[in-house]
């Protein structure tokens, strides 16, 4: 891994795609930026997806980023907004993907634990473990931004480790560590 990188972190929506920009040097994080695109005058849903996929070039083209994190959809009862929001996730993905910048996903409770410690933390908790991390002297209005900033936050945290799952040595070790696996339905 080099000394210097710059981690793009995407909050996408349909509404408002928050994000921000760290510089990673030496393994210490440095603020870059944070803002938001604000989507919400336009009605034609595919404008959005649009503005979304010419914001996010714009962002790698402007800044290089070596890699970017985009909080994944988390699973909710409507789904036409867990559809919108899967686009406009896809649209930021394969913007980062037509410049060749390797993309993460992280679900909201990994993007909250890592950033706060609990995975149930508010927007507001996230907004002021990270205004606290970075030096960011004021808040944004709308925490959007704050969430894509946490985002890639979260990445530099987990740069490097390896998820390590269960091991299996056989069959036997299988049935001992997974017995609720093995019930009849």
């Amino acid at each position: 891994m080099k000394n210097e990188r710059i981690i793009l972190g995407i909050d996408p929506g349909t509404t408002i795609m928050g994000f921000g920009l760290i510089k990673v040097v030496n393994k210490k994080m440095e603020f870059l930026q944070l803002n938001e695109l604000l989507l919400q005058k336009y009605n034609d849903p595919y404008i959005k997806l649009k503005l979304i996929f010419e914001r996010t070039v714009e962002l790698i083209d402007t800044f290089h980023p070596d890699e970017i994190a985009i909080e994944a959809p988390f699973f909710g009862k409507n789904v036409q907004s867990m559809l919108k929001l899967g686009r406009a996730q896809g649209v930021a993905m394969a913007a980062g993907l037509s410049r060749e910048v390797p993309i993460t996903e992280y679900l909201p409770k990994k993007i909250k634990m890592a950033i706060t410690g609990n995975g149930n933390a508010s927007k507001e908790q996230v907004a002021k473990m990270l205004q606290s991390l970075l030096g960011l002297k004021e808040l944004p209005k709308n925490l959007d931004s704050t969430d894509g900033l946490a985002a890639a936050v979260c990445h530099y945290y987990n740069s490097g480790k390896v998820e390590v799952g269960k091991s299996y040595t056989g069959w036997d070790s299988f049935v001992k560590q997974n017995p609720s696996k093995l019930k009849k339905q």
